[in-house]
């Protein structure tokens, strides 16, 4: 009954703080009246106290209405309330002495003592702030004690730390009941009234039942990957859910608010700790230099648009045949860098005729080429797609750089061209394959110096089609959430990182190589699935069923980053290398992808599959209808 009384209680009406106001500002008078006159009844009697309590009374409800001391609400009244509660007392005081020198000029007395005044003036102050706090205490003590709290813990007792702890305690029902620190020094000291726990793993499964931790809030930036997933771990674990706050510089407005305390992601526990890069070579490079970006509106596209932009170009040419997409891309930019020129075109790679015009228009100096159709059971039943965008548009992409003398071209490619078991990843190989021996043959026949590098790597997180979002919907929904097999696994990194893989490899590039790097370990899908659901506070199978629905066509169970006759070459950099592939001739594979442009148009698709793997001989078709063509025919 009381809690629902509380509940429902709603802030009062003004004129009842009005009311109450003057009320204790009536007895600040009256007090200052006794204490005047030491309590002798006789004396207070005889020096009009009626009528100076009135005027005081009168002139007081004048100094509310001008200073709004009435509107703040109660429950919540801060230093601004107090502020406005002294102007008015001050303003009342002014106003009841000018009325007594009025007064005192018309009839040679006072109507009110002048030490009545100043009493009155400091009891009502203190009066009027004081019930205010009188009725925060309560409330927050209603807060505290009858209503169910969530009890929040930090991790990382810093500046940022006592930062939110502030914003966290100011929001109802969330209570702050300490900090978690892995420096020993700070263990066990009180940080703005809070203890320091230790955040070691053996010691927080025990800390988090005796407190009945609800959340836990990281605020340490610097904090490695592995630690992240261990607290993450031990959180699962225990019930407890994760949150952490945007960096400092991504404060609104530089506050930091509840709504800005956001829940842990699947993304940033996944893959291994960031790869840092150089930059001053990729700023020598990208500087006032007229750059294309093919795919632009892809998830990868947009994000190297999004990097190239602050390398100060003289020009992006975006090009893409996703509308909407690339609008979205184009007014991001254009509002974040006003200064820098972009042109969106409307084209697909495979329409010559539109390249050759963007070329001859602007005869750009560096391509990063991130257009193609990457959905391996979607290409698996649209081959001549696969062919079209991978391979041909690779190769007149390619072929004009070349042509206009682009400086040069970036391929970004996939760990799914490894031993291809789909029409995807083998039709990335083949654009591998093409751009490599065209770079090749230029360095032979000094015909052409446009250096052709390409990138190779995993998943990425977020990327359109990638599980992740997919999961993430899936438990929006209640499920079920589907894992094609239990065993399948992948590598994944951040759409980011990638970029800036890209921008690398084009800068290190001196011509033809392919270039992979440390992707960390590999993530079993089903592991995600479950951590996610967790991490979203329910249950796997319990809460949320997890379904096997079966390895799709040209899937497989682990993705590679080499081949197993490849061998790599170290770089400047310990985690970027380079792989030492099969070298092939630009004429013989001129022929082949000349094949495929009759192939397309034809409607065998046996065909068309038979000529990659002519091609490339290691792809082997898993879980397709194309593994016919792998089957050794009769009495060999």
């Amino acid at each position: 009954m009381i809690i629902e009384f509380v509940q429902n209680l709603k802030i009062l009406p003004r004129w009842v703080i009005i009311f109450i106001d003057l009320f204790l500002i009536g007895f600040s008078c009256i007090l200052g009246y006794l204490l005047r006159f030491n309590f002798n009844t006789t004396d207070f009697a005889a020096n009009n106290y009626w009528e100076g309590t009135a005027l005081y009374l009168a002139l007081a409800l004048v100094s509310i209405l001008i200073t709004n001391s009435y509107k703040g609400i109660i429950r919540y009244t801060g230093l601004e309330d107090g502020a406005r509660i002294f102007y008015m007392v001050i303003l009342n005081m002014i106003l009841v002495g000018f009325a007594n020198l009025i007064y005192y000029y018309n009839y040679k007395e006072n109507i009110i003592p002048y030490s009545v005044i100043l009493i009155a003036f400091l009891s009502s102050f203190l009066l009027l702030f004081n019930y205010r706090l009188l009725v925060k205490h309560i409330f927050s003590y209603y807060k505290d004690a009858i209503l169910k709290n969530f009890r929040v813990i930090i991790f990382g007792a810093g500046q940022t730390g006592i930062v939110t702890r502030h914003v966290i305690n100011s929001t109802p029902r969330m209570q702050v009941v300490g900090f978690l620190e892995d420096d020993v020094n700070k263990v066990g000291k009180v940080l703005d009234g809070a203890r320091i726990y230790s955040a070691r793993p053996e010691e927080l499964n025990l800390l988090f039942k005796n407190m009945n931790i609800d959340e836990l809030v990281i605020t340490v930036k610097e904090i490695s990957l592995e630690r992240k997933n261990e607290l993450v771990d031990v959180c699962i674990r225990n019930k407890v859910k994760v949150r952490t706050i945007p960096a400092v510089e991504k404060w609104v407005r530089g506050e930091l608010s509840f709504s800005q305390i956001r829940e842990i992601n699947i993304e940033e526990l996944l893959g291994r700790e960031s790869i840092k890069l150089s930059n001053e070579n990729v700023k020598t490079d990208l500087a006032g230099k007229k750059i294309l970006i093919s795919g632009a509106a892809g998830s990868i596209g947009a994000e190297l648009v999004r990097q190239v932009v602050l390398y100060n170009p003289s020009l992006i040419i975006l090009v893409d045949q996703a509308e909407s997409a690339m609008y979205e891309i184009e007014r991001e930019i254009k509002d974040r860098f006003s200064l820098i020129k972009i042109i969106p075109y409307l084209a697909d790679i495979t329409n010559e005729e539109r390249l050759e015009y963007v070329f001859n228009e602007f005869q750009p100096d560096l391509i990063y080429h991130a257009a193609a159709y990457k959905h391996v059971p979607m290409m698996e039943s649209n081959p001549s797609e696969a062919i079209s965008c991978n391979i041909l548009g690779t190769k007149i992409l390619a072929d004009m750089a070349v042509k206009y003398r682009v400086k040069k071209f970036v391929m970004i490619s996939t760990d799914k061209a490894v031993n291809p078991t789909n029409v995807m990843g083998c039709s990335k190989r083949i654009a591998e394959i093409y751009v490599q021996s065209l770079s090749k043959h230029l360095a032979v026949t000094g015909t052409g110096n446009t250096v052709f590098v390409t990138t190779r790597f995993g998943n990425v997180l977020g990327s359109n089609g990638s599980v992740i979002p997919l999961f993430k919907k899936q438990i929006k929904e209640h499920g079920p959430v589907t894992v094609t097999h239990p065993d399948i696994t992948r590598y994944f990194m951040t759409i980011p990182e990638a970029c800036q893989l890209v921008l690398e490899a084009g800068t290190m590039g001196k011509g033809g190589e392919i270039f992979i790097f440390d992707m960390g370990k590999a993530v079993k899908i089903l592991d995600l699935a479950k951590k996610m659901i967790r991490l979203s506070g329910y249950e796997p199978e319990r809460d949320i069923p997890i379904v096997f629905t079966g390895i799709r066509e040209g899937e497989k169970l682990y993705e590679e980053l080499l081949a197993t006759s490849e061998n790599t070459l170290p770089t400047h950099h310990a985690k970027i290398l380079i792989a030492k592939v099969q070298q092939y001739q630009f004429t013989e594979i001129n022929k082949f992808v000349d094949l495929f442009h009759d192939l397309v148009y034809d409607k065998n698709e046996l065909k068309m599959v038979a000529l990659m793997k002519e091609l490339v001989p290691e792809y082997k078709s898993n879980y397709s209808r194309y593994e016919i063509l792998d089957k050794a025919p009769e009495g060999v």
